[in-house]
């Protein structure tokens, strides 16, 4: 099955030379970089969000293999889609997905379903991969993506993770893809979201679920966001670092109804 980019000129450049000086934009030259167990990534246009994933990729090295979990927005497939075959087709060439580490990790969970229709339009898996595979021509993806699920749910799926890049014979990184909140001032934003970012850098996928929940903080990726913590805190991480936090108002100029972005490294 060969999934087609579906926001490639909208959400970011479509043309292979385009898009490489798009991305140039946003790394940070000379950066140090050291494997991760895990990041979490916004997932906006490339021109409101795209410097706040680009200083958390500039500081990873992006290995082979790559986990990917993000919200779905759509609507449509199953609550916890994986899909263990085929290829993304993206601007800068075909992307395949890692079969045999999506079979283990779906042999490994209860609640993961093999679907294609949740991931046919959603973007915020998407616009990781540009990033991904202009530092890692060779990367190969596992692709989650996930609706409301209960906490149970949530840790059958990070804990599969776990289990799985565990005993895997090859490097994985994982990526949660969310913005934070959504159309509120940003002042409210900021101070919403930085109670979620303690919770994140805390490694309490319990507490970021719960503050999200009791605030009303509108974080559209805080289920994959528990997910990944569950798993790296398995996979021995000690600390979440934020690389840097924005809001769309920023660029926009509109600071009465923001977006917020957070880009945090796990290791």
């Amino acid at each position: 099955m060969i999934r087609r980019a579906a926001v490639a000129g909208r959400f970011y450049e479509a043309k292979p030379n385009s898009l490489a000086r798009e991305i140039e934009a946003y790394l940070i030259p000379g950066k140090p970089k050291e494997p991760a167990i895990a990041v979490i990534c916004p997932h906006a246009g490339y021109i409101y969000s795209g410097h706040v994933a680009g200083a958390v990729y500039s500081e990873i090295v992006v290995p082979n293999k790559v986990i990917i979990l993000g919200p779905n927005h759509t609507g449509l497939g199953r609550p916890a889609a994986i899909m263990v075959e085929g290829t993304w087709q993206m601007p800068f060439g075909p992307v395949p997905i890692a079969d045999d580490l999506a079979r283990l990790i779906l042999k490994e969970s209860e609640v993961l379903e093999e679907d294609v229709q949740a991931h046919l339009y959603e973007h915020s898996l998407e616009v990781q991969i540009p990033f991904l595979q202009y530092l890692n021509p060779d990367i190969a993806i596992v692709p989650i993506c996930l609706s409301s699920l209960s906490l149970h749910e949530i840790e059958d799926i990070g804990l599969a993770i776990e289990r799985v890049i565990r005993v895997y014979k090859e490097p994985v990184l994982i990526v949660a893809s969310t913005d934070m909140s959504h159309y509120v001032p940003h002042d409210i934003a900021k101070k919403k979201d930085m109670l979620a970012i303690e919770r994140i850098l805390e490694l309490d996928p319990i507490g970021l679920l719960e503050v999200v929940m009791q605030e009303k903080i509108s974080m559209c990726g805080a289920i994959p966001t528990a997910a990944t913590i569950i798993a790296a805190k398995g996979l021995g991480a000690r600390q979440g670092y934020l690389v840097r936090y924005a809001t769309s108002g920023e660029v926009s100029g509109d600071f009465y109804q923001v977006v917020g972005y957070a880009g945090i490294i796990i290791r």
